[in-house]
């Protein structure tokens, strides 16, 4: 099944915004020159994203390393797990201090670009077309980790949200089930009206992908190309409505600014998955966590709705990529480990205890007919999931927290929609012709 979104340079994250650093004092980048040596010995140094719930990730992580050593005489395998919100300057800064860094890493689609430039990825094109596995990989996916017609990684999930919902709050109280953004704001209130120990719906100052759908739904875009650039429309009439409709639920009707502008996407998840949430926009790749929280039993996930019924809102298609750092000196070692991570049985694994969708056109169908969770994220996917400006401009927009700032200013009431979004384009308009 093809995702039925062409992504120019690449794709996804998740969930959550995946980024790299770009602040004043930032080192320089790397070069292009890569490392010299090739040992096929050794211990291999892996990062690895920390999950709400990481448990199961290291369990299958773990059969997948024991996989790769029994079949590499010598070779060790050392994981450490990141935190995502805070691992943008230990990743730039890897790419500058081959001693420190990483063999291979996990990172998100939105940064493939800004990578390749910052020169901290290998070229594997030449392995992952020798690949038999990799014939069967969404054309999708595999654009998520091209960049000028070359491979630097392979794609390990991909991503989309979808509403959240309470069953048994929205049985109890008598709420109908939202088919349009109006209505999922007038559910959230009443919710909350009724039950004040709950946030009707958990939204997050800083859940940039959340918001989203919000803009897209209203008609907005992020911003519009502009011969080989882009310029930003994130302050366009359209936008702007969007803007207004996913400011509009934080407040005492329903999730409080002062403890909601700085929720991101996790924040959001835990909320819900801890009970404290009648509903939350979460990924596909949310579902082991909130299955593993309070609520397990008492939810069920319908598409985002859009602005008419019938509608639903363009998601961002996100998604996780396994790539091989250029300063590598286990080269081999590092893209076989890439292949294994990123396998077709890691990713059945991946689905089975986490619930994120293969990047394999074969295995997606396989888990979609096992699973009938799968169906409403299918569906969002299918309704035409959207993505962020191709840039490596991006990585600056999304470390300097250009849009959560944003909306953080609107919600606290330091500005209004116009001034906020006025000021983001414009720092999104640097970022863009910074970057060329």
């Amino acid at each position: 099944m093809k995702l039925p979104v062409k992504l120019s340079v690449r794709t996804a994250v998740p969930l959550t915004a995946l980024v790299l650093a770009a602040t004043a004092c930032a080192p320089g980048t790397s070069d292009n020159s890569g490392a010299a040596k090739d040992d096929k010995s050794g211990t291999l140094r892996v990062w690895l994203f920390q999950e709400v719930n990481n448990t199961p990730k290291q369990q299958l992580v773990d059969t997948a390393i024991g996989d790769f050593q029994r079949a590499h005489d010598g070779a060790k395998v050392q994981v450490e797990y990141i935190p995502v919100e805070t691992r943008a300057e230990k990743i730039k800064a890897a790419f500058n201090d081959p001693k420190s860094a990483p063999d291979v890493i996990e990172y998100g689609n939105t940064d493939t670009a800004g990578y390749v430039k910052d020169g901290g990825l290998a070229d594997v094109t030449k392995e992952f077309g020798a690949w038999d596995e990799a014939k069967d990989t969404d054309p999708t996916a595999k654009e998520s980790v091209t960049v000028d017609g070359k491979i630097y990684g392979a794609p390990y999930f991909v991503g989309v949200r979808a509403l959240y919902y309470r069953t048994d709050v929205f049985k109890e109280l008598g709420v109908a089930v939202p088919k349009t953004q109006a209505q999922l704001a007038a559910a959230a209130k009443e919710i909350h009206q009724k039950r004040p120990d709950l946030y009707g719906l958990a939204v997050g100052g800083a859940y940039t992908y959340g918001a989203m759908p919000f803009i897209w739904a209203n008609g907005g875009e992020l911003a519009e190309e502009k011969g080989a650039s882009y310029v930003s429309a994130i302050d366009s009439p359209a936008a702007q409505k969007g803007i207004k409709a996913y400011t509009s639920l934080f407040g005492g009707a329903n999730c409080p600014a002062a403890k909601c502008a700085a929720m991101g996407g996790n924040d959001t998840v835990t909320a819900f998955a801890s009970g404290k949430a009648a509903m939350a926009i979460g990924g596909d790749f949310s579902h082991q966590a909130v299955e593993a929280g309070k609520v397990k039993g008492k939810y069920a996930v319908v598409p985002l709705p859009g602005v008419r019924v019938g509608d639903i809102a363009p998601a961002f298609a996100g998604g996780n990529n396994i790539g091989v750092l250029k300063s590598t000196s286990h080269r081999t070692l590092a893209v076989d480990l890439m292949k294994q991570l990123a396998s077709k049985s890691s990713q059945r694994a991946l689905f089975d205890k986490m619930g994120f969708l293969p990047t394999y056109t074969d295995v997606r169908d396989e888990v979609a007919k096992k699973e009938p969770f799968v169906a409403p994220f299918v569906r969002t996917l299918g309704a035409g999931a959207k993505f962020v400006p191709a840039s490596p401009a991006w990585a600056k927009i999304d470390s300097s927290l250009v849009l959560p700032t944003m909306f953080q200013e609107i919600v606290s009431g330091r500005k209004d929609v116009e001034a906020a979004s006025g000021d983001a384009a414009k720092k999104m308009d640097d970022a863009f012709g910074a970057a060329g």
